[in-house]
């Protein structure tokens, strides 16, 4: 298949005449704005959308070049004379468009609209009856999809935490859904998140079932590079080109979409069966590339938001509760419109919100949870159904399941819902066995050497970038630790270097104070810093208050698949007789790293916070108290 031509814009040769030397927005309508640079007799244009969340580029009146222009819903920079965004810098390009002058001096804008791969071999649509398509919801993003007598699970996390102890489920699954899990005849995993790449489901999977066949994406990072550190065993993955059906029986066949703005981690799945289309976007900020099939029967997708550390884990500045409270506000309401813009033109006739119900557990965690307000699933069904009243919504609970037949013919009772009584939200959460498996990492051997810094910094593999960090390692609570390391690393030369005091130059400064179970955690095993980050298990302030797309792309992205040999560098301390530091880790062993009960704003580390288990009572003023969805860009952009 071809791309297709499509001429969206032709101005006349007056019209033409008048566009003046630079930027030029011009709105057509309300879906049709566009942006021109001119140089000279040189057009470049593209849309006015950002590839964020579909906000509107205006001047952006700070800029004395009247060069730049800013998105009105996250401050979202472009500079049109590149196509290229200045904020975050050193991000992302603009889609540009074709720009003609005719022989008469008119300006015509053009889009090349690349082909739409579920187009390809396009089945027509054959009737299904009641109980031949089933969805059934089990917690976040794990859905159990049968179709006649094949099952298709996805993203399966249903024990244990994710990114390390910062996010804990919400949803008790059913009571057999590693029985279920175990026997399905494959699974979708969309990303290596672990909310979604989960290794604790996965562990207990593949020793039930380790050649369960296991679907994901062809990512730039694999999305099971750390699989061999993890332990788990699992043999039957299978990673798919991007755009193509995969069959899976004469009736049954799927893709798999990349995202458009992080397509070297994020994917989306399509579905098809007898010509009926499942669309599961998952936690895709801009599913491929904002090109989706139309009319398809159910849409999921993520709908909370809050899913990175920014703000609550940020102090400094601006960064008071108040500002935290307004922006959080704000923000909900701008992603709640979004994912409503984003369903409305997918047209589905049932769309579910989910990939978004865990909670802050943790005692630990208390000031983020009662902070960190996400939307709730109802709030956005309700405002789809404001606008499209053509649109099914369906909230979903464990174990209540979708009959697609049902639904698109319209009956009533197209969803069930688990017996009265059944358990639906968790209140008990085994802290301890996985938070001391990461806090066990304390004491390594390799933190009593110093050079270990050096060492692992250089591996990061990251340089050249005039930006400053300081690392502070600290218990639970985030005060100063026994044994903890508090040190500088300087990315500004070709190799980091590690200063006892911020240098002279002017530089980019970021302070981060991490749990040291989680830190080092991270170091020992080369984990993304996703686990520091989107886990709540730091605190972060800066200089300037500028976010470093290129610094936290790496390290959560970009950090090297094969791990740090930290045998190789055991060998080199002792061969060398090189000192050990005196203290490098608490002498009060793992009840150290849990701080004070007594501090002001936080609570014992023991027990279990004994949540109510009406699902209404997780949610403040229509917006969830305790869920986060939708992960890595929001921890890119608002950051």
């Amino acid at each position: 298949m071809e791309q297709i031509r499509v001429e969206l814009m032709k101005l006349s040769r007056t019209e033409t005449s008048r566009i003046e030397e630079g930027v030029t927005l011009i709105n057509k309508s309300e879906n049709e704005k566009y942006i021109i640079f001119r140089d000279s007799d040189e057009f470049t244009a593209c849309k006015n959308v950002c590839k964020h969340q579909g906000g509107t580029f205006i001047k952006d009146i700070e800029d004395s070049s009247n060069c730049v222009l800013k998105c009105t819903k996250h401050g979202w920079k472009l500079d049109p004379s590149t196509m290229r965004y200045v904020n975050p810098p050193d991000s992302f390009r603009q889609d540009q468009l074709v720009t003609e002058i005719d022989d008469d001096g008119c300006l015509t804008l053009t889009e090349l609209k690349p082909p739409q791969p579920w187009e390809t071999n396009k089945r027509d649509m054959q009737p299904i009856v009641p109980g031949e398509v089933k969805i059934t919801y089990f917690t976040h993003a794990c859905m159990r999809i049968e179709f006649q007598n094949t099952v298709f699970f996805t993203d399966p996390w249903l024990t244990g935490p994710a990114f390390a102890r910062g996010w804990w489920l919400m949803h008790e699954p059913p009571a057999d859904w590693l029985d279920q899990l175990a026997k399905a005849d494959l699974i979708y995993i969309s990303h290596l998140h672990s909310d979604h790449l989960n290794y604790p489901t996965l562990k207990l999977l593949s020793e039930k079932n380790p050649n369960i066949p296991i679907y994901v994406g062809n990512t730039s990072m694999p999305v099971f590079c750390k699989l061999e550190d993890s332990g788990v065993q699992l043999n039957n993955i299978n990673v798919l080109e991007f755009g193509s059906w995969h069959e899976v029986n004469k009736d049954l066949r799927f893709m798999i979409m990349m995202d458009g703005v992080h397509p070297d981690m994020d994917t989306c799945l399509l579905i098809d069966y007898k010509g009926h289309l499942i669309l599961n976007t998952v936690d895709c900020t801009n599913p491929n590339g904002g090109k989706l099939p139309h009319n398809v029967d159910v849409m999921m997708s993520d709908f909370a938001g809050g899913a990175s550390g920014f703000p609550m884990t940020f102090s400094g500045g601006k960064y008071t509760e108040e500002w935290k409270a307004k922006f959080v506000k704000n923000e909900r309401k701008k992603l709640l419109y979004y994912k409503t813009q984003v369903v409305r033109d997918v047209a589905p006739k049932v769309y579910c919100p989910f990939a978004g119900y865990f909670v802050e557990a943790h005692p630990s965690d208390k000031y983020v949870k009662e902070t960190n307000f996400k939307n709730g699933p109802a709030t956005l069904n309700n405002l789809i159904k404001q606008y499209s009243p053509d649109i099914n919504t369906w909230t979903p609970e464990p174990g209540s399941v979708l009959d697609l037949a049902k639904a698109i013919t319209g009956e009533s009772d197209y969803v069930t819902y688990p017996k009265k009584g059944t358990k639906v939200m968790k209140d008990r959460w085994d802290f301890d066995l996985y938070v001391n498996q990461i806090n066990k990492n304390y004491d390594n051997e390799i933190f009593a050497y110093p050079e270990w810094i050096q060492f692992y910094y250089n591996w990061t593999g990251f340089n050249e970038y005039n930006l400053v960090i300081r690392m502070i390692e600290t218990d639970d609570n985030f005060e100063p630790i026994e044994g903890g390391y508090d040190f500088l690393v300087d990315f500004n030369g070709r190799k980091p270097t590690y200063p006892t005091e911020r240098p002279q130059r002017e530089h980019s400064y970021l302070e981060m104070k991490n749990r040291m179970g989680v830190h080092r955690e991270t170091v020992v095993h080369g984990l993304f810093w996703d686990n520091l980050y989107i886990g709540f298990n730091n605190r972060i302030s800066r200089e300037p208050d500028t976010f470093h797309y290129l610094f936290w792309n790496h390290m959560q992205i970009l950090l090297k698949k094969d791990l740090p040999r930290w045998d190789k560098f055991l060998e080199q301390q002792r061969a060398k007789g090189a000192e050990r530091k005196t203290v490098w880790k608490p002498s009060g062993g793992l009840e150290a790293l849990k701080g004070s009960s007594t501090k002001k704003g936080h609570v014992p580390y023991s027990g279990v916070p004994q949540l109510n288990g009406n699902l209404h009572n997780y949610w403040k003023f229509g917006v969830p108290a305790v869920i986060l969805g939708g992960a890595l860009l929001f921890a890119y952009v608002k950051a």
